[in-house]
């Protein structure tokens, strides 16, 4: 079956016990204490389709009409690493189902047949859904080492010939009115520039769309951009095409944050601010390339989201279960980039070592109280 799982466990959520505006402040708690994973991880699984034999993770996500819907990152093979969005929806959250036996966006939509579109975020603001994604013109060869980052190299393609410069990670914007046919728009980042990790905001903010991205190329080469570690920053647009430059929003502080942190889920809107998730890489050991992935969260002004107004200073989740650990790809590994809230609840979509997508969820208020309580 398309979720890899014949009989599926009850996924059972522990109730909130919290209401009311002021969250009920409780002491930090170690990493992932806060989420309940769900007893039937990995919920989705390689296989099935051709398309996606090697590897599906990091998937957007949406609840609309009583359901469900994942946008799956799924590759084919490892050399290339073509990457591919498939689409699934659930009833439960849990159990999902394939609604066509085809991606519903592919590199050759981006413009690029040899390419790879990986990552995306989906919102919906009014009538339309929006899809961020990262997109490599030629898509690289990986070589996963069960160590850590795996060897990769430029494909060798019959007939094209081009330069890593001109292979760069940028980011565009896809947009569909029924959720199942997606259509190319613009890019939100030029294509000299690797920035990926690029998230629109769920509404647009004084009448403008805001994205949050990270880009690499500023880092160390351009001091005037602010920022000697890769950071989050954030850009404004009145027509998706045309961005203001990107301006920091958080560097990296902690050192479970390591060398780098990025935008994970679409941002939500709360009371207390925009809930941001985001995660921070670590390396542990430099020669093996080897690093883990964690999770933190921030709270931007609702006015103004260059403000942070919290931010945690532990991780919210780390590597944990079996299935966070090892993989197919990258060893110590979580990787949110899709989130929902439902009556109350917020269910965390994440990929797990680039090999599968796992499903986490904690209550929205116990999550806000923790994050308030970080406050200085």
């Amino acid at each position: 079956m398309a979720h890899g799982h014949s009989e599926q466990v009850p996924f059972v959520v522990r109730p909130s016990g919290r209401s009311g505006p002021g969250y009920g402040l409780k002491p930090a708690l170690r990493a992932g204490a806060l989420f309940t994973r769900c007893p039937a991880n990995p919920i989705v699984t390689p296989g099935l389709f051709p398309w996606r034999m090697a590897t599906v993770f990091n998937p957007g996500a949406l609840y609309e009409d009583g359901r469900f819907f994942l946008y799956e990152r799924a590759a084919g093979s490892l050399r290339p690493f073509i990457c591919s969005i498939g689409m699934l929806e659930s009833e439960d959250g849990v159990r999902f189902r394939h609604v066509s036996d085809q991606p519903v966006f592919t590199p050759e939509m981006a413009g690029s047949k040899h390419g790879s579109v990986q990552d995306p975020r989906v919102v919906r603001i009014g009538d339309t859904c929006y899809m961020t994604f990262a997109f490599r013109p030629y898509a690289w060869c990986c070589n996963p080492t069960g160590l850590g980052v795996p060897e990769s190299h430029q494909p060798d393609i019959p007939g094209v010939r081009f330069t890593p410069e001109e292979n760069q990670t940028r980011s565009g914007i896809a947009v569909s009115r029924d959720r199942v046919h997606w259509e190319f728009v613009a890019w939100a980042t030029p294509p000299e520039l690797d920035d990926r990790d690029v998230i629109l905001f769920p509404e647009k903010i004084s009448g403008r769309f805001a994205i949050l991205r990270r880009p690499l190329k500023f880092v160390g080469t351009d001091t005037a951009h602010g920022a000697d570690l890769p950071a989050i920053r954030i850009s404004f647009s009145d027509d998706l095409r045309t961005w203001t430059e990107p301006e920091v929003v958080a560097l990296p502080e902690q050192p479970w944050e390591g060398n780098r942190i990025g935008g994970s889920t679409p941002p939500i809107r709360t009371p207390a601010g925009w809930l941001v998730l985001y995660h921070g890489v670590e390396d542990l050991h430099p020669p093996t390339r080897r690093v883990v992935y964690r999770l933190g969260a921030m709270l931007l002004d609702l006015a103004d989201p260059r403000r942070v107004l919290a931010r945690t200073r532990r991780p919210i989740m780390e590597p944990e279960a079996y299935y966070e650990r090892f993989g197919l790809l990258i060893p110590n590994v979580i990787f949110p980039t899709g989130n929902v809230v439902k009556d109350g609840l917020l269910w965390l979509y994440y990929g797990v070592c680039d090999t599968a997508i796992a499903l986490a969820t904690v209550p929205l208020d116990e999550l806000l109280a923790h994050l308030l309580a970080e406050r200085p």
